[in-house]
């Protein structure tokens, strides 16, 4: 073990080492603009007419070109100007297109930039590159923002708030005024250079550009390459920043077809700047009835399945709490919360505190209360995180936990299951170009008569440059470590012949070596990339457990068209007796070791056209078992208006004779039609055998004032074996009202 350990650092370092790219002369005072105050009233029309944007000089007529290179200029012009007043900074932006045939895939909100055209504004007020906050728009006015953390790009349009645009297309260009409420930005008044760039997204050249000059490995978004926004006298300060969201909500609901039931509920949420760089959100009876429902997947592991947290409350600044540790094992997992024993339960009662303490200090501290549901009892889930920046792009964070049974005292809870704690702590460097990472996290547990083989620690590094991306990690995980506000699905192997969970602890090693080829300006193709990723895992005393090796090749012409081919050869040395087939009367396979492996090829076509495809199709062997499966998209869209999805696969497992057969459908069409940036209507229709569900989801949204809306939500659920048998249904009528005090 221990010399495969070594040979893949070894080889990790030296491919690491030995790579070829093209750099870039970054230096933020080479992108410096020096933003002017405006006594004029601008009146928000999409129209620059205003005396201050005739007089203001614009700025960034030549951006980079991101994507697919960033040697070059863009192609397409775009003029920016800023100014501000008491109450607002303002961006206007001239966007000119040579096509103007323009990509905008729906009129909802938070669409992201890169799907469509559009244009974006990154500002990073502490100028420290650890938080940053997006807003971007269409031509069509469509509004996403966003705030994200140097420590987690990937923007969930979690956070929402008031702001405002406009926009006016013209034969060759688009205008866009923008006014962003300074409360609504958490910021130093002292401070007087901010970190900003402005990106623009070209879908239909899909080109991507930004004003400052950023390596192609890394996003548009990254707090690492922005310019220098500089005042002349301090922004303006905010005063009491105070939002309240209280809701009103009827829904009635049958289970089986009898048994109707209806009610009404109401609650609040609100959201009270501490300081410009510190929030409290509070929550009291929150309903989630209008999240869109989780996408339904078809599971072939052992293992459970990691879903996305939809939830609002805990989505903005959610890095703090659920970025320690690695996908397979998250010490802080929110589904945890409102969720106990496989059921649903009600949450009373939260808090949440987060945001920047100092200007190298991020905090955040949570507090929530379940209630008791039947025979279920209430708990009470307390969080606390601390990142503390060092050096320039580094960081040292530590986070403690604790979940405690509200009915402590009750016999009818087991012991484990009174109170469960976790507390941790990771270093995470990160050198000043971004280019090399490492990490090391220490991570242990406690729960009643557990203290031994209840840690996790791991240890990793990766090299992210242009070309080549090499990525090591080194995991050590005790049989007793727990989890139960966090996701640690590695650990727990069910047993079928004793119908029992069995906890191991293990040791793995997972390292990845991509290289990318990118294409020339003229070129029909952006990216050709390779990847080869490898994971070995052994049990604690260095017994085999699971080795996988994949081989990945992806081709993407210019036109976003693409191949992927996928190759996998694993191991699996299979502890406990299995069961992959829904059949009483198939045995489990039996433990022993499994050698497979499986050959994948998919194909999508140009995603930018009304109408699209894709097509995929793997072939091989799943443990003893033949294994085929196919899957397939279809889009169908009037651009803004309305969209239809289909997405659909097949999988078909035939084990030996006596173990049985499983094919296992998945279908899941989605519509969209938008009657207005103000007026939606979404609904999913899933059928997942495996689950034997069938799911609708129907939700018609009306924005009837900014940030305030009334939904009319519609839910069905039934039985796929035998078909159509209801489960349960219900509707709901909720309207919310935001309220700044």
């Amino acid at each position: 073990m221990k010399k495969r350990y070594s040979l893949f650092i070894i080889l990790w370092m030296v491919g690491a080492s030995v790579y070829a790219q093209e750099s870039i002369n970054y230096n933020q005072q080479d992108y410096e603009v020096t933003i002017t105050k405006t006594i004029e009233k601008i009146l928000l029309d999409g129209n620059l007419n205003e005396g201050i944007w005739k007089t203001n000089t614009s700025f960034g007529e030549n951006f980079w070109m991101k994507f697919p290179s960033n040697q070059t200029k863009a192609t397409e012009k775009t003029e920016v100007q800023l100014c501000y007043d008491n109450e607002f900074l303002y961006i206007g932006a001239t966007i000119y297109d040579s096509v103007g045939k323009y990509i905008v895939n729906s009129l909802k909100r938070d669409q992201g930039l890169r799907n469509g055209d559009g244009f974006g504004i990154i500002l990073d007020p502490f100028n420290q590159k650890t938080n940053g906050f997006f807003f971007g728009v269409t031509p069509f006015n469509t509004q996403t923002e966003d705030v994200y953390s140097s420590d987690n790009y990937d923007l969930d349009y979690s956070w929402d708030n008031k702001w405002f645009s406009e926009t006016k297309i013209f034969n060759g260009y688009w205008t866009v005024e923008i006014a962003i409420p300074f409360n609504v930005l958490r910021f130093d008044a002292n401070k007087l250079l901010w970190g900003i760039n402005f990106l623009r997204s070209s879908r239909k050249k899909n080109e991507f550009y930004s004003w400052t000059q950023i390596p192609l490995q890394f996003r548009g978004i990254d707090l690492g390459y922005t310019g220098s926004l500089k005042w002349a006298t301090p922004p303006p300060k905010t005063g009491t920043n105070i939002s309240v969201s209280p809701y009103v909500l009827g829904s009635g609901s049958q289970i089986k077809g009898k048994n109707t039931n209806s009610k009404a509920n109401t609650g609040f949420d609100a959201k009270i700047a501490v300081t410009p760089s510190l929030n409290l959100d509070l929550t009291v009876n929150p309903d989630f009835s209008q999240v869109d429902v989780d996408r339904q997947v078809s599971n072939l592991t052992r293992f459970s399945i990691f879903f996305p947290e939809r939830r609002t409350f805990f989505l903005e600044n959610s890095d703090l709490f659920s970025s320690y540790g690695i996908p397979p094992i998250r010490p802080f997992y929110s589904r945890r919360i409102g969720s106990k024993n496989g059921e649903a339960v009600p949450i009373l009662f939260g808090a949440k505190l987060s945001g920047n303490l100092s200007k190298k200090t991020r905090v955040g501290l949570m507090n929530i209360t379940t209630g008791k549901k039947g025979e279920i009892s209430g708990d009470n889930f307390t969080a606390f995180s601390v990142n503390q920046r060092v050096l320039d792009r580094s960081s040292v964070k530590g986070y403690v936990l604790n979940r405690e049974d509200l009915d402590n005292a009750s016999t009818k809870i087991s012991s484990d299951k009174k109170y469960s704690r976790n507390a941790g702590v990771e270093l995470q460097f990160t050198d000043k170009t971004g280019n090399w990472n490492g990490w090391y996290g220490l991570h242990t547990s406690k729960k009643p008569n557990i203290s031994t083989k209840n840690n996790y620690h791991n240890i990793g590094g990766e090299y992210e440059g242009q070309n080549i991306n090499a990525v090591i990690d080194l995991n050590f995980i005790g049989e007793n470590y727990s989890a139960d506000m966090g996701f640690e699905n590695v650990i727990e192997n069910y047993d079928a012949i004793r119908d029992t969970i069995i906890r191991l602890g293990s040791k793995f090693v997972y390292s990845s070596f991509e290289y990318t080829w990118y294409g020339k300006n003229a070129s029909k193709w952006n990216t050709f990339r390779a990847e080869v990723k490898n994971f070995f895992q052994y049990t604690p005393d260095g017994k085999a457990y699971e080795f996988n090796n994949e081989l990945t090749i992806n081709y993407n012409k210019k036109s976003t068209s693409g191949l992927r081919l996928d190759i996998q050869n694993k191991t699996s040395f299979l502890r406990y007796a299995f069961k992959f087939v829904n059949d009483d009367n198939a045995p489990p396979i039996p433990a022993k070791k499994y050698q497979y492996a499986t050959v994948g090829l998919r194909y999508n076509s140009d995603v930018r056209k009304n109408k699209s495809f894709g097509i995929g199709a793997t072939i091989g062997k799943f443990y003893n078992a033949d294994y085929f499966q196919v899957n397939g998209n279809i889009a169908l869209r009037k651009q803004p208006k309305y969209s239809i999805i289909l997405n659909s696969e097949f999988n078909s497992l035939k084990f030996p004779s006596v173990y049985g057969v499983e094919n296992i459908f998945l279908v899941a069409p989605q519509i969209e039609y938008n009657f207005s940036n103000k007026l939606f209507w979404t609904t999913f229709f899933q059928l997942n055998t495996q689950n034997n569900n069938i799911n609708i989801n129907s939700r018609l949204q009306y924005r009837y004032r900014p940030m305030s809306d009334l939904f009319i939500v519609y839910t069905d659920n039934y039985d796929s074996n035998p078909l159509f048998r209801n489960k349960n249904k219900g509707v709901v009528l909720k309207m919310n009202y935001w309220l700044n005090l």
